[in-house]
């Protein structure tokens, strides 16, 4: 099980660029990466999603890649060589009309605005994308060494929480009986104090007990509360993203102990439904940093 949060940093130092990729993962439902890098890389933002899907399925990742020129550039001379002539031409014709000398030279020209230009040699992206790839992919397992190391923390806590509330359902399995009987005892003792023994409805009697302990039974949903509990300890032992699937599971453990709150007519028995709403809250909040 891996956590979304964590930090990879990678490096990649070879055929003239130095790279460098820092990915920071933060919670979010989704996969929801954000790219920060020079714009003229930009055709290559959708090549670096793809390829940290690879590794992960959903988070936030803020992703920052640094692309520097170790090497010496390989530059070319552009020389716009009609401009060049007309400058000569024009500077030519402007000399004759003011009877000047009309020394020429070749350096002049080129010192002219935009005779001259210097260009870099044009990059190769895919040469370029080999090396982000390289830096990017040491990045992305050293975040994932840390999601896996923090994930294994987060499924040993939400496993013994899963335990306490294990616990809980128990007691609330022991106490429900009990309440039913408990009432019993109060009817009886409660009518016999206006109503002689020899003449209550006994029949009448045990079927108001009976309407109460159909009314106040909890028992499925406390089947289904150790059933989801098993379930999600199973998940936390799984090496794929599970956290959907356990934030659907909790939710359904609040359904069910909410609906044994809204059953029990007992202090005990409401305590323990608060107690265990409590932890189930706790495994919820921890769920919030799983994949």
């Amino acid at each position: 099980m891996k956590s979304m949060t964590g930090f990879g940093r990678g490096q990649s130092d070879e055929k003239g660029y130095l790279i460098t990729c820092e990915i920071k993962g933060v919670n979010h439902r989704y996969f929801d990466p954000f790219i920060r890098m020079p714009r003229r890389y930009g055709l290559l933002e959708e090549r670096i999603k793809e390829a940290m899907k690879q590794y992960v399925t959903r988070g936030r990742l803020e992703v920052s890649i640094n692309i520097e020129k170790t090497g010496e550039s390989q530059r070319n001379i552009k020389v716009d060589k009609e401009l060049a002539i007309a400058y000569y031409n024009y500077l030519k014709e402007l000399a004759d009309n003011l009877s000047l000398s009309a020394e020429i030279k070749v350096i002049d020209l080129f010192r002219l605005p935009e005779v001259s230009s210097l260009q870099e040699r044009e990059e190769d992206l895919e040469e370029v994308w080999e090396l982000i790839k390289s830096a990017l992919d040491i990045a992305m397992e050293n975040l994932l060494a840390m999601r896996i190391k923090e994930g294994q923390n987060l499924a040993r806590d939400i496993a013994m929480r899963s335990q306490t509330v294990l616990g809980m359902v128990e007691s609330l399995e022991t106490r429900s009986p009990q309440v039913t009987k408990e009432y019993g005892d109060k009817l009886r003792k409660r009518i016999s104090e206006w109503i002689p023994a020899e003449e209550m409805d006994e029949q009448r009697l045990l079927q108001e007990i009976l309407i109460f302990a159909d009314r106040s039974n909890v028992t499925e949903e406390i089947v289904r509360l150790k059933s989801h509990i098993e379930h999600l300890n199973e998940l936390m032992q799984s090496e794929d993203a599970v956290g959907r699937k356990a934030d659907f599971l909790v939710q359904e453990m609040f359904r069910e102990i909410n609906t044994i709150g809204s059953k029990a007519n007992d202090l005990e028995m409401n305590r323990l439904v608060v107690e265990t709403k409590a932890e189930i809250e706790k495994i919820r909040e921890q769920l919030q940093n799983i994949e």
